[in-house]
């Protein structure tokens, strides 16, 4: 079965993008160097609440989209 033009652009764009945000997570990664930066256990739990809440946020958003013909409910 042949995609749609629509499932072949997400596939594109969410495939770079995913592999974007994987990049920067371990660019970020490498600030762990305590040789290179000076950080602290306050530091790092605000990084991973930001990140962690914007995940949640767009995981939340993928989830309304899915569940939008499944309302349930009443109906005729």
């Amino acid at each position: 079965m042949m995609a749609s033009k629509r499932r072949d652009r997400f596939e594109k764009v969410a495939s770079n993008r995913v592999q974007k945000v994987i990049d920067y997570l371990n660019l970020l990664g490498n600030c762990a160097n305590k040789n290179n930066y000076e950080y602290t256990q306050k530091d790092v739990e605000l990084m991973f609440k930001e990140i962690n809440r914007t995940l949640k946020e767009t995981r939340i958003l993928y989830d309304k989209e899915l569940n939008k013909s499944n309302k349930g409910g009443f109906s005729f």
